[in-house]
């Protein structure tokens, strides 16, 4: 007799896997081996009033710090997560909107990435990376940002939306230039004028 294809339903004998050995576990991504939260699940947070100071560079510029405690909401499982003294160093790049709602308050909101450079283990002095790997860190996910900017603007152009600014005008030179018939010069002669012989009179 063929045996029942599983239904993919877990036992209530089986037991359920213990979130502090399944945090620690080795998992594959993209072959690279990794610990910790898995791929796709998230994590929810509450922030304490903090401070935020930023002051102005240029005219678009503007230099930032931010201190707070968060917390999460909810508890973590028992014996999951890092120990306490573990210190993580991150790369944020974000989009924040802001609405002035008075001349003294504002509403904001903030949504983007952030990337982790490096790690301290509780109870040690050295950080997982040099202060040059994590330059070099920065910039591999810099480069990777503005690798999928290009192409999402590579996407509106090929896709006929409208780009306003300086950038969509050369963009649309270019494109036009791309599409001129390639013109080919005609080779000219440049006739020279004959030399005038003039008659020497000897005495």
């Amino acid at each position: 007799m063929a045996a029942k294809p599983s239904s993919g339903k877990r036992s209530r004998s089986e037991p359920k896997s213990d979130p502090a050995v399944s945090y620690n576990d080795f998992k594959q991504f993209e072959g690279e081996r990794y610990t910790g939260m898995k791929i796709g699940r998230s994590h929810k947070w509450h922030y304490d009033q903090g401070e935020w100071r930023e002051k102005k560079i240029t005219p678009d510029l503007w230099q930032i710090s931010y201190a707070v405690t968060k917390r999460r909401a909810g508890r973590a499982p028992e014996g999951s997560g890092v120990p306490v003294g573990t210190e993580y160093h991150w790369y944020v790049v974000a989009h924040q909107n802001t609405t002035k709602q008075s001349a003294n308050d504002y509403t904001t909101s903030l949504t983007g990435l952030k990337f982790k450079i490096a790690h301290k283990r509780a109870g040690s002095e050295k950080w997982s990376a040099t202060p040059r790997t994590q330059r070099k860190r920065m910039i591999m996910f810099l480069e990777r940002v503005i690798a999928d900017l290009k192409r999402g603007y590579a996407d509106e152009i090929e896709g006929g939306e409208p780009v306003s600014g300086e950038a969509g005008t050369h963009s649309s030179r270019r494109r036009a230039m791309r599409r001129r018939p390639a013109i080919r010069r005609r080779a000219v002669r440049v006739r020279r004028a004959p030399r005038s012989r003039t008659a020497s009179s000897r005495s």
